[in-house]
């Protein structure tokens, strides 16, 4: 492929529509097929770069190199980490699918290859011909929600190849990854209309992409319509098998075996580095897809749910029993993944929950203080506190608003105007935010939140998404320490309550609310918060709490572990250690 022919008869250009690159025909400005690239003459191998983080733009060149490569189309697919940038003068052809990591920044492999160019391009010595014999064609993959840093790399990258004389066949496409967008360029007025909406002629696209739809559900999502989610909770599946419940059950009284975990929007404003999902949910700063009825989101997520838990049958520990309950689910964590709140009919769906005498656990990653303000009553409010200060909580939750800090301060004195039960949930992580006690006990005042969670963060394994470790992962002792100083702090106005040692858990409660003649009353009294929810009289967090254990009592013992269950416990096959 003669660099030549291209100038005069070809620009190539890889527009995204899903996993899709299109190529167009510059002369007679139509599509065509991929076989009449090969009947160009003279054909000479490129190298198509990818410049990728989590592995979307790699995909996505591996398979326009496949294309070009069953088409007799000669390209190198090269990763730039393990490219010779000085070798670029050598290049005739060169093609780069390139993705934007954190605030505008190039993804780990192409750090090297990107800073090269930006310095070679500034330096009189290389002067403005250096690639005078190359031609290139740069398609970024984004996500439109990012605003001034959308693409940033790719646009870089156009913008340094051209000014050391590289010829551009076609201006800089950009793709958006999340909304199936095509990129710029002479035939974006032709696709934008179908790429734009997913094909659907009303204007409003589906939140959940085949790609993103794919990925969900390798990871045991059941998908919702176009926007929700359902996932059986491994702790769902321990109490069914009788090997005890989660946190929330030792803190709350939950029953974990008729808990379903669903969410009814897989977006979310944040991109956090020990997010459980690896960033396969899309984000967004509003609410802009096709809007799924609540009704409809709730009885599909009970019926699968309930296919889940018929799964379930035969599994040992299981008993017809436990079956049976779980078959008709009491509990609902509104915090599967994505951002719950954004779902503009969240108070419908909440109450139609309700309606069933479902309680609602809602988690809001705080950065939509508004929502919070027009929420209806739920069972308990959540607020993710990541971090203490401005700093580090853009270091953790890598958030898409500009005013992040401003919504996360009002989202939490947005929390304390409620009248049901609130809580402020840590994770910690170590080396990012466990050494910030007097910046989060000042947090407490802002929000007055009844409770506070505090978790050592799950490791989730590795991930190109996040730098996390094992190293980062707090022992139960090291929780427990904080949770004591963070009491210690409050001079009295939170206590350590209670703890769940397998989840490496500690809860806070407000003293004076939660513990009544020197016992601690965080349970739930989930029949009477529903017959307050029906009365439609306006009612507080006390009107519905009952009597905590004491085998789920701070320093209890059992550490959390509910009596009735049977501890199990896996047999670990550890090599020994050796001394030297």
């Amino acid at each position: 492929m003669a660099p030549s022919s291209l100038s005069t008869r070809l620009t190539l250009l890889a527009l995204l529509s899903g996993a899709t690159f299109y190529f167009l025909y510059k002369s007679r400005r139509r599509l065509i097929p991929l076989k009449q690239l090969s009947l160009i003459p003279n054909p000479r191998k490129g190298k198509l770069f990818f410049i990728s983080q989590t592995g979307t733009s790699k995909a996505l060149a591996e398979r326009l190199h496949k294309l070009l490569s069953s088409n007799n189309i000669p390209f190198d697919l090269v990763d730039p980490q393990n490219y010779e940038p000085e070798d670029l003068p050598k290049e005739s052809l060169i093609l780069i699918v390139a993705s934007t990591w954190e605030d505008g920044n190039p993804p780990q492999n192409s750090k090297f290859f990107v800073n090269w160019l930006a310095e070679i391009s500034t330096d009189f010595r290389a002067g403005n011909l250096l690639l005078s014999n190359c031609k290139f064609a740069v398609f970024g993959v984004g996500n439109r929600a990012y605003g001034e840093t959308f693409n940033a790399v790719a646009r870089d990258l156009g913008k340094r190849l051209r000014g050391l004389g590289a010829t551009e066949m076609v201006a800089v496409g950009e793709g958006d990854v999340d909304g199936d967008i095509a990129g710029k360029g002479p035939s974006r007025k032709k696709l934008v209309n179908v790429a734009e909406t997913n094909g659907k002629p009303d204007g409003k696209r589906e939140m959940v992409t085949p790609v993103i739809r794919a990925n969900l559900e390798k990871q045991g999502y059941k998908i919702i319509g176009s926007h929700s989610g359902v996932k059986i909770c491994r702790w769902t599946k321990s109490q069914l098998r009788g090997r005890g419940g989660c946190y929330k059950h030792s803190f709350y009284g939950i029953e974990s075996h008729r808990c379903m975990e669903a969410t009814p929007s897989l977006a979310c404003a944040n991109k956090c580095v020990f997010c459980w999902r690896h960033h396969t949910n899309p984000v967004g700063k509003s609410w802009q897809w096709k809007m799924d009825d609540p009704l409809e989101i709730v009885d599909t997520a009970i019926d699968l749910h309930t296919k889940m838990i018929k799964q379930m049958k035969g599994v040992p520990g299981v008993t017809q029993e436990r079956l049976t309950e779980g078959l008709y689910p009491r509990h609902c964590a509104l915090s599967l993944v994505g951002e719950p709140i954004m779902y503009p009919e969240i108070n419908m769906l909440v109450d139609e929950l309700h309606r069933r005498r479902i309680s609602t656990f809602l988690v809001t990653n705080a950065q939509f203080p508004e929502k919070i303000k027009m929420l209806k009553p739920v069972t308990q409010l959540y607020v993710s506190v990541d971090a203490a200060t401005k700093d580090s909580l853009k270091a953790i939750d890598r958030p898409l608003f500009g005013d992040f800090w401003e919504r996360f301060i009002d989202s939490l004195k947005a929390l304390n105007e409620k009248y049901q039960r609130t809580v402020y949930r840590l994770t910690l992580v170590k080396g990012w935010n466990t050494e910030d006690v007097d910046a989060y006990s000042k947090l407490f005042n802002i929000g007055k939140p009844d409770f506070v969670e505090i978790k050592g963060v799950t490791y989730c394994g590795s991930s190109a998404t996040s730098k996390l470790t094992m190293e980062n992962v707090p022992w139960h002792a090291d929780v427990k320490a904080f949770s004591e100083a963070l009491a210690l702090k409050s001079d009295g106005e939170y206590e350590v309550a209670c703890e769940h040692a397998h989840s490496c858990c500690v809860l806070l409660a407000k003293t004076e609310k939660f513990k009544v003649d020197g016992q601690w009353y965080t349970w739930i009294d989930y029949e009477k918060f529903h017959d307050l929810v029906a009365s439609g009289k306006p009612f507080k967090s006390e009107d519905y709490m009952a009597l905590t254990p004491s085998w789920a009592v701070y320093g209890a013992e059992e550490g959390g572990f509910d009596p009735d269950q049977s501890r199990y416990r896996k047999e670990r096959h550890h090599k020994p250690k050796t001394t030297e």
